[in-house]
This record gives C-alpha cells, structure tokens and sequence, in this order.
C-alpha cells in the first residue's frame, strides 16, 4: 500500500467519523469525498460501509460503562431487559427493509435528483421540527432513554427506515424522527448513538461478508486505517454533539442539508461526481 492510498483511506475514515452521527447524511459525504479523490471501485464501496464500525466502536466506547451495565443485568435487571428490548425493536424495521431492498434502493436512488431530494427534503423536515418544538414548547414526553417504551422504540426504528434512501441521513432520520415522536433532543440523540451499534456493526459484517471474495490480507493495512480515523473523529464528534445540543438545536444542519443538496445537484450536472457510486 503506498502513501497516497494510505491519505485516501485516512481521510475517508475522518470523513466518516465527522458526519456518521450529525444529521448531514454520511453516505452523501463519503461519496463526494470518494469521487474527489479519485477513490472509487467495488473495493472501496465495500470499505465504506466497513470502516462504519469504527465509528461505532466510537460510542461503544463512550458509553462503555452503561453497555457494560446492560449486559451484566440483562438475565436480572429489568431496566437492563427493558433498553436492549427497545434497541431490538428498533433495529429490526431498517434491518429487514434493508435486506430486502438493498439492490432496489442502489439501482433506482443512488442519483443525483433523488440524493439531493432528499438532502433538502430532510434540510426542511428539520426546521420543520424546530420550528414545531419553538411554537409548542411544552416539555417532551420522554426525557430518557430509560424512559422509552417498545411502542417509541419502534417510532424511532421506522424512521431509521427512511435513512435507507441515499441523502437521508441515519442520525437525523432517528434523531429528528424521536424528536417527532416526543423523545427529548438529549433522548433522541442518546438513542440515536445506541441505536448505531447493532446497525453499523451489522452492515459491517454483510458488507465484507456479501465482498468477501474481493478482499485479501493485503486490504487489511487500508482498512485499518479507515477504520481507525473513522473511530478518532466519531469520537470527538460524539463528544461534541452532546455538549452542542445542551444549548442549540439542530436548524444549522438543516440549512447545511439543503445547502449540499445543491452542491449535489451543482456537481451532478456538471459532471464533478459521479452519484450513482
């Protein structure tokens, strides 16, 4: 592996760890980054997706202590059985979803009109919200993630569904959609975090399983290092975001979305990126 390949999956890795949990859409960046840096072939798709575990080893690793309470009282405690029942029930709509419609959702929306719909469709969505949250500012119905019901559970995992759409955005389809659904900003953010956990690890593993034949040992320097920035800089952004939405919201990445929606369209039409990569 030269230097030049290492920078590439050096950056990729940060790029992924800086936008996997903001509501800005991962995909939609990496895919931008990729084309601009001549970075791109079913190999690197595959890398992607798998350096996605870095940035969810990331939150495994901030919440360290609160998995480890978990697994220790799933068999005794019935907070414990209650939160990983709900991040169950959560996972499983885009889960399956994904697993039916996979090639469905790359063939007919990996393009520029539909990644960019729904950059900007997502951008007014949250102000949207925002606004809703300003008029009505009545204290949300779920102030914890303790305090999340299997029905809310599935709230949110239904509108992680739509982040299957190229643009979406997991984070903000989970976060925003909780919010939606009277989560507190701290309990759809929190939720979001945990909820990434058996989502990135799980199309992790079925990516590099499903490409298995188009990987050997000598990928594993690349990867690492994908993997490993992308842990870095999730990390700092997690760590961020929580001290950011103590006392702002989310309308800044709103305007970002749509922002970058037209950069979509703008680099589309003038045939800067390839989108349907």
């Amino acid at each position: 592996m030269d230097l030049t390949l290492a920078l590439k999956a050096l950056i990729m890795g940060i790029v992924e760890g800086l936008t996997e949990f903001l509501p800005i859409s991962s995909t939609g960046h990496l895919i931008l980054t990729a084309s601009l840096l001549n970075f791109t072939g079913d190999k690197v798709k595959v890398f992607e997706i798998a350096i996605q575990a870095g940035a969810m080893l990331s939150v495994c690793w901030e919440y360290r202590a609160r998995i480890a309470s978990v697994l220790a009282g799933l068999f005794s405690d019935r907070k414990a059985q209650r939160f990983a029942i709900n991040v169950l029930v959560a996972f499983i709509p885009a889960a399956t979803l994904g697993f039916l419609l996979h090639k469905n959702i790359n063939a007919l929306l990996f393009h520029p009109v539909p990644v960019a719909m729904a950059f900007i469709v997502g951008g007014l969505i949250i102000l949207w919200v925002e606004r809703r949250n300003k008029l009505n500012p009545n204290p949300p119905r779920v102030q914890s993630v303790d305090d999340m019901s299997p029905l809310d559970a599935l709230k949110v995992g239904l509108a992680q569904s739509f982040s299957l759409v190229p643009g979406t955005s997991r984070s903000g389809a989970t976060i925003i959609g909780g919010m939606l659904f009277g989560l507190s900003r701290k309990a759809a953010t929190e939720f979001s975090f945990f909820l990434a956990i058996p989502t990135l690890f799980g199309a992790s593993i079925y990516s590099l399983y499903k490409s298995r034949d188009l990987l050997s040992m000598a990928d594993v320097p690349l990867f690492t290092i994908g993997t490993v920035s992308a842990f870095v800089s999730a990390f700092l952004c997690v760590r961020w975001l929580l001290r950011y939405i103590s006392s702002h919201d989310f309308t800044i990445f709103a305007w970002y979305r749509i922002a970058f929606g037209l950069v979509v369209l703008a680099t589309a039409y003038t045939g800067v990126v390839d989108w349907s990569h």
